[in-house]
């Protein structure tokens, strides 16, 4: 399924290119990107070469006329912006002031000034609940963007979806305008969802086992077999690989059953001193098999973040929880976010992108196949296929 005529299109606060993975495959050409921070731009460069990547603020009157006279020049007709939401996500400040809040300025005044065929703009689904300044008056992000949009473009209804209803083995939540210009006479909306959810049983279940690499030195005789199943994991990918872990946030997870957090434990459970410390309940967490993964954020690799621990497998069970040990005590893999990500498995990553660089962006970008089911319906709505 794809455009048949093919179609050209613009990609703003564009982090890597994430959201672009299967565009191609579906007739959307992006012919121009805009990324602020110069080493994702980079990164992006790298998997979309023939792309006029243009590294810089999009708030500089420059920038954005540069932004405007390439989509004119290249006969953009497609409008992808996914502004950055550390203002509005649970997992940031929620600062109603954050500047980064009224970016969503810069994506709706490209839309005005190109008037595409098509625009998706996504983000969390907090900003339903923040305010931006409109005038004198403060208004919600939503009545902001069909205010200034909703003359020219039919805005679909349901705007908040999980990408775990699309075939994306991860649940993650955001709120997505799609919009078609009223002169195609369409409304553009998601698909139905997916009967059925792939849970991390079934997208990582098979991957082999991986020991945590201890940051102490003296703590690594706890893990004998640690250099075996490393290489057994880097024959499956040269992604497929353990994070490094302090051992007390290590020993803390073996004795974590999977979908539970340490904090539940009596023993082996955070702490300073022998105090427990205090904590967000899902922190400290191992994900559940039989669901699928929880939001990838940019700090994967972190134990005490918000719920990044592998599930692990049960080595050892006894009611005694000094003598119940769980396998996997550490965060996902690259490879693995990889997969709950919906990225493909041979993702082109340049060879000098961190291993900090490469979560951070897999954290903060849109579970590309989520993009593709979009624009799959609206190939199907539009009959553009034909």
């Amino acid at each position: 399924m794809k455009f048949k005529k093919g179609i050209n299109a613009i990609s703003l606060f564009a982090n890597v290119g994430i959201a672009e993975t299967y565009l191609d495959s579906l007739g959307v050409k992006v012919k121009v990107a805009n990324e602020l921070v110069k080493e994702r731009a980079d990164f992006y460069r790298h998997l979309y070469p023939t792309v006029n990547m243009v590294t810089g603020d999009i708030t500089d009157p420059n920038t954005f006329d540069s932004l405007v006279n390439l989509a004119i020049e290249n006969k953009v007709d497609f409008l992808f912006a996914t502004p950055p939401c550390q203002g509005m996500s649970c997992a940031g400040r929620k600062d109603p002031f954050d500047p980064r809040n009224y970016l969503i300025y810069y994506a709706i005044e490209m839309a005005k000034r190109l008037r595409p065929r098509f625009v998706l703009f996504e983000n969390v689904t907090m900003q339903q609940h923040t305010t931006i300044k409109r005038g004198n008056d403060y208004v919600y992000i939503p009545q902001y963007v069909e205010s200034e949009l909703g003359e020219l473009y039919s805005i679909n209804d349901n705007r908040i979806v999980n990408s775990m209803d699309y075939g994306v083995p991860q649940s993650r939540q955001r709120y997505i305008y799609l919009m078609a210009r009223k002169d195609e006479g369409i409304k553009w909306e998601f698909p139905e969802k997916d009967k059925k959810i792939i849970t991390l049983e079934e997208a990582i279940g098979s991957l082999p086992s991986l020991d945590p690499l201890v940051r102490e030195v003296d703590e690594r005789y706890h893990f004998p077999d640690y250099e075996k199943k490393k290489e057994e994991g880097l024959r499956v990918s040269k992604w497929h690989y353990p994070p490094t872990h302090g051992w007390k946030n290590v020993e803390w997870m073996i004795h974590t059953p999977s979908g539970k957090s340490a904090f539940q434990n009596e023993v082996y459970f955070p702490q300073t001193k022998g105090r427990r410390v205090k904590g967000a309940p899902r922190t400290y967490m191992r994900m559940s098999w039989d669901k699928p993964a929880t939001t990838v954020m940019q700090n994967s690799s972190v134990i005490s973040a918000f719920s990044t621990v592998h599930p692990g497998r049960l080595i050892q069970d006894s009611i005694d929880e000094t003598k119940r040990i769980y396998s996997d005590a550490r965060a996902l893999s690259i490879y693995e976010l990889l997969i709950v990500s919906s990225l493909p498995v041979d993702w082109n990553i340049p060879d000098w992108a961190s291993d900090t660089l490469i979560r951070q962006v897999i954290g903060e970008g849109i579970p590309p196949l989520l993009i593709k089911r979009a624009v799959e319906s609206l190939i199907t709505i539009g009959h553009y296929d034909r």
